[in-house]
């Protein structure tokens, strides 16, 4: 059985306000009861419920979710879902806010989780930018106590508390895989459409597919990475280029969140031939995959991640162990076939 603060106070020969008062580090206690109590502690080998102290205390833990700004569904959907947790978190002990950064801008990632220390905040979800200063950032939290989690895409060598997502070198993977099956004996070289390739999602991601791609029996050519900075003119531009000066091209992978120029871009075009696999289930690339113009969709569940992304914090904040299977976010292959119900068909 497990020693409670009764155990202490007998063993002590104290009060159980005096253990109290011991515990939570108060005042009024004078140091020789202190040091009674606490190798009282240690004798019994009390382990203190910090999860429970803090709900007596009524402590509220405020979290602070440093997204991207702009075009991006996704980041749009991690957003939305964070305001929708923010709806209950007053009964969780939970305060919420949204900070947003231009899109891969390190250094005004950087800005907002020092802003974020300066605050106080109980713990920092933010989806990384690979540089330094980032780095930096995320050591300067650490130091101040405050844990981080990255979000969607990593930056494991930070020092980071932990990550909140998918494999995305296994998603990579999956791509190349499906892209391969699906071209079969078709020759031509592959086309990728990325946002920005300082982010490492996207770097992992292209590492994975180029590695699935390269195992198939008949190797296939990867053209050079369009950049389209998730930006939909830039992304519907890129792909335009593409498809006017690569005329046998097979196939294209879209790892980041261009895909509405890429949409765009191949319906104009009217290219329905090719092999098009992309990222996150979202209005736009629903339709597209009803229609034919996309073939599959690589999807993670923002509600999930968010919800995670609480809870780890949480946890950390409190000195308790995450639970890893818990945590662990899928991965789903979408096709036109298994498509989930949309939003304005759920009951």
């Amino acid at each position: 059985m497990r020693p409670t603060v009764h155990d202490i106070a007998d063993k002590a020969g104290v009060s159980l306000a005096t253990v109290d008062r011991v515990l939570n580090d108060r005042p009024g206690v004078r140091g020789v009861t202190r040091a009674r109590v606490e190798a009282a502690i240690a004798a019994l080998g009390y382990v203190r419920d910090v999860a429970a102290a803090n709900l007596a205390k009524g402590r509220v833990y405020p979290l602070v979710f440093i997204l991207p700004e702009g075009d991006n569904p996704f980041m749009r959907g991690l957003e939305a879902e964070v305001r929708r947790a923010g709806l209950h978190s007053a009964a969780e002990r939970t305060s919420l806010s949204v900070a947003t950064v231009p899109a891969f801008d390190a250094a005004a990632l950087a800005k907002a989780i020092d802003a974020a220390i300066a605050e106080d905040v109980s713990g920092i979800a933010a989806v990384a930018v690979d540089a330094a200063e980032v780095s930096d950032a995320i050591a300067r939290a650490h130091e101040a106590g405050i844990p981080v989690v990255t979000l969607v895409s990593d930056l494991a060598g930070s020092g980071r508390d932990h990550f909140v997502g998918v494999d995305n070198i296994a998603a990579g993977r999956t791509a190349g895989s499906l892209m391969g099956r699906f071209l079969g004996g078709r020759s031509g070289p592959v086309a990728v459409l990325a946002g920005s390739m300082r982010v490492r999602d996207h770097g992992e991601r292209l590492e994975g597919f180029a590695a699935a791609m390269s195992a198939m029996p008949e190797p296939r050519t990867i053209l050079p990475v369009l950049e389209g900075q998730d930006d939909p003119e830039l992304s519907f531009s890129l792909i335009a280029d593409c498809l006017a000066n690569v005329p046998h091209l097979a196939g294209i992978y879209s790892l980041g969140a261009g895909n509405r120029g890429l949409i765009a871009a191949l319906s104009a075009g009217g290219r329905g031939d090719l092999c098009v696999i992309v990222h996150e289930l979202t209005g736009e690339t629903r339709a597209a995959l009803e229609s034919g113009v996309v073939d599959a969709v690589l999807n993670q569940d923002a509600g999930h991640e968010v919800r995670s992304a609480i809870r780890v914090l949480r946890a950390k904040a409190d000195g308790l162990p995450v639970n890893a299977a818990q945590e662990r976010i899928r991965l789903d292959i979408f096709i036109k076939d298994n498509l989930p119900a949309g939003p304005d068909e759920e009951n």
